[in-house]
């Protein structure tokens, strides 16, 4: 792997875990999106806006994140498995079991207080669907979610990254033997949005194609003379306007309907990752020589770690006092996960400078 190529690495999982705040900052009265969420409000520039950005244009980062890793891991097959693997766990379930305590904590501190308790009450985070003070579910509810159903629910990317390194052995064998039936399935569960356990289809997708990509040298750092930025461009950004019309047309999830939404976001994700790896080489360069990016990016992890639940909860916050503002739902949207974005990374300074040993072990390494 070549300088650039790590430094494009470095750069789109910047960018990726950035656009993660705009991607959870939504506040449409649907809270949880999926490819086929449909939007029951009216139609006006804020509600477009936040659709298309959330639910469209966006969602191309954790695909992306996902291919990123089967690369890397792929690329250090020199080194033997069970190595790979202990330092995987180093690496991310010891940072996985961290920030998921540092969010039940934040959760119970703000459940102290009227005012920001009412808040958590509105953001409805709780994945069991149970949102009472840690003190009436007890202990063994804290714990459950501690370790499988944490209040940072973005850790589930980690979690299921791991297994995907515990599985590596497996998807090496099948990506380089049966690449087409594989794929194809793996594209299925994708689609469809199948989850089995700790296992989804669009993260066995990509970090499968990671793999592929690397075993079988494609040339990532030069475009394919298939390759068009027009046509990528367009298609990214066309079919997320589209989709985010339908979304508001649809008045039921119709399977016909849902079936297209999913098909849809699929050709999105392909032309948007296509489109930000192949058309950017100069935005990369000229951020990877600024050493205010260089400092700001080495807090992706912290960024990632700790921006749920807080962007959540002070999303709440700003609407309980901002929502006599003019466009205060679009002001929100764009203000609080910039907010969110800058305490996370100032937060991640003073840890790195004053407990430099617990952001070793909270980061994995990250950061240094």
């Amino acid at each position: 792997m070549n300088r650039f190529i790590s430094q494009k690495f470095r750069f789109y999982s910047f960018v990726c875990i950035a656009a993660l705040l705009f991607v959870h900052g939504y506040n449409l009265n649907e809270t949880y999106l999926v490819p086929f969420s449909l939007v029951k409000e009216r139609l006006t520039f804020t509600t477009f806006f936040e659709y298309f950005m959330a639910n469209g244009i966006l969602r191309f980062r954790i695909p992306l994140l996902f291919l990123i890793s089967g690369y890397i891991f792929a690329l250090q097959d020199y080194k033997p498995y069970g190595e790979r693997i202990k330092k995987r766990f180093k690496t991310l379930m010891i940072p996985y079991f961290i920030w998921s305590a540092v969010g039940l904590l934040i959760t119970f501190l703000w459940q102290q207080h009227p005012v920001t308790a009412e808040a958590l009450r509105l953001a409805q985070l709780d994945q069991l669907g149970d949102n009472r003070p840690y003190t009436e579910i007890g202990w063994g509810g804290v714990l459950f979610r501690w370790a499988l159903a944490p209040i940072s629910f973005q850790l589930w990317f980690i979690r299921s990254l791991f297994v995907y390194n515990l599985l590596y052995p497996f998807f090496k064998w099948v990506v380089t033997k049966y690449p087409i039936i594989w794929f194809s399935i793996a594209a299925f569960l994708w689609i469809t949005l199948a989850n089995v356990i700790f296992l989804e289809g669009m993260g066995v997708f990509f970090f499968s194609a990671g793999i592929w990509i690397n075993k079988r040298n494609f040339p990532i750092d030069r475009k394919p003379e298939w390759y068009s930025s027009y046509i990528s461009w367009l298609t990214f950004i066309g079919i997320s306007v589209i989709r985010t019309f339908m979304a508001f047309e649809f008045e039921s999830y119709h399977p016909v309907y849902m079936g297209a939404m999913l098909v849809l976001q699929g050709a999105t994700v392909i032309a948007g990752i296509l489109a930000v790896w192949y058309s950017a080489d100069s935005v990369v360069r000229w951020c990877m020589n600024k050493k205010w990016f260089l400092w700001i990016s080495a807090f992706s992890f912290v960024i990632y770690a700790l921006h749920i639940p807080l962007l959540a909860y002070v999303t709440r916050l700003a609407y309980m006092f901002g929502h006599n503002i003019p466009a205060y739902r679009l002001l929100t949207y764009i203000f609080v996960p910039l907010f969110i974005l800058f305490f996370c990374v100032a937060v991640a300074a003073l840890l790195r400078k004053l407990v430099p040993g617990f952001y070793k072990l909270a980061t994995g390494g990250r950061g240094f």
